[in-house]
């Protein structure tokens, strides 16, 4: 019985999740969205699920901010937020393209201070100045801290104080280089829940390959929201993935998630083709590979039990059934289901034949065979029979 309380109350969980693919998305190297294109994708994401669309930096330009506008007055299910340096010509731009939410920036590790030559005092005057300045125009005010992982604990402890105190509504924290580890955010959320109750977000990078278990842990360590990109998309790695995140999600049995994950794949296509990159078939969740199989062990286990070698079933993300690839791995019951599926019975030993001719084909080719190729192999077999 408590245990059954105790998983009732851990489902109950909904963490907030705000999608970047618009803004820091597009600002990875030689990706440009179209007006039409950022459109779409935005009616993707609402459609899909997501609470939050940072949808872009307003004070780029007016073409931006048209778009932002013609975006918010879709009026779509899901807050959209503007990002905006700490700076009130940013501020500004972000309420002239009317989104509810801004998020605004600022720098905290020493380094990016000694960049901007600024201190940790003029942090203070800005968020003592911008915040609640700002929360006069929008219904919801978050800010950022720029390079969180590579500040002074302390320096960020006080950043948080001081943010909380002028009124923001949510703290970013954000991994702006990519360099946390999952123990690293376990340590670094808890401090810095221990000396505030703000809401806080995690908005990791993947420079280290680990920004979608960060992303998770951080939701573990106690934040509230996490900050996600289609594929993700990306400035350099990229960021957190959303088909990876959302799918985390909903095989924990942890969290509500609000994500239609039939969805995902349907998404992660849109953007793959606006953007430019294609989607690698390795790619976790809607890699074409992370549902194709060839060892014989495995294949024959599949038939059996479609959950015995994969951890959620290709339709949970939008994909059709599992593949099973013919090639030097394969086995026998890969063959008769491959011959039964084009209405040919093949006895198990007629099978082992096969696959005899099979494995050497393929390692001469250096490939999994084409469905061509390996009927031909059959009917020379039959011939020679």
């Amino acid at each position: 019985m408590r245990i059954e309380n105790t998983t009732s109350f851990r489902s109950s969980i909904k963490p907030w999740i705000i999608d970047t693919t618009l803004r820091d998305g597009e600002q990875a190297p030689g990706v440009v969205f179209s007006a039409k294109e950022k459109t779409e994708i935005a009616c993707l994401l609402a459609d899909i699920g997501v609470n939050e669309l940072e949808i872009g930096y307003p004070a780029i330009s007016e073409d931006e901010r048209n778009t932002i506008r013609n975006i918010v007055s879709l009026k779509l299910p899901v807050r959209l937020t503007s990002w905006a340096r700490a700076k009130w010509q940013d501020i500004e731009a972000a309420r002239l393209s009317g989104t509810e939410a801004v998020h605004i920036s600022f720098p905290v590790s020493a380094l990016y201070l000694q960049l901007m030559e600024r201190d940790y005092e003029w942090v203070q005057q800005q968020l003592q100045e911008l915040v609640p300045k700002a929360k006069k125009y929008f219904n919801f005010v978050s800010v950022g801290a720029q390079d969180a992982t590579r500040a002074e604990p302390e320096l960020l402890k006080s950043f948080v104080l001081d943010a909380e105190a002028c009124g923001a509504d949510r703290i970013r924290i954000a991994d702006t280089v990519g360099i946390a580890t999952p123990t690293s955010i376990i340590e670094l959320i808890g401090q810095l829940k221990s000396i505030s109750y703000a809401t806080l977000e995690f908005h990791a990078h993947n420079d280290l390959g680990m920004a979608t278990a960060n992303a998770y842990t951080a939701l573990e360590a106690g934040c509230k929201a996490v900050s996600v990109s289609v594929t993700g998309l990306g400035e350099r790695a990229g960021n957190a993935a959303l088909e990876e995140l959302a799918i985390a999600l909903k095989l924990s049995g942890k969290y509500e998630s609000p994500i239609d994950t039939r969805q995902l794949l349907y998404l992660c296509e849109a953007v793959s083709k606006a953007s430019g990159r294609g989607i690698e078939d390795q790619k976790a969740v809607v890699g074409k590979s992370a549902f194709q199989h060839e060892s014989g062990i495995h294949c024959s286990a599949l038939l059996k039990n479609p959950l015995s070698y994969q951890p959620f079933l290709p339709d949970q993300v939008g994909r059709g059934q599992q593949e099973l690839v013919i090639g030097k791995h394969s086995g026998s019951a890969s063959l008769q289901h491959f011959f039964s599926n084009r209405g040919i019975r093949v006895s198990r030993s007629e099978a082992g034949e096969l696959l005899e001719i099979v494995r050497r084909t393929a390692t001469e080719k250096k490939r999994a065979l084409r469905a061509e190729e390996v009927e031909s192999i059959y009917n020379t077999l039959l011939v020679n029979q």
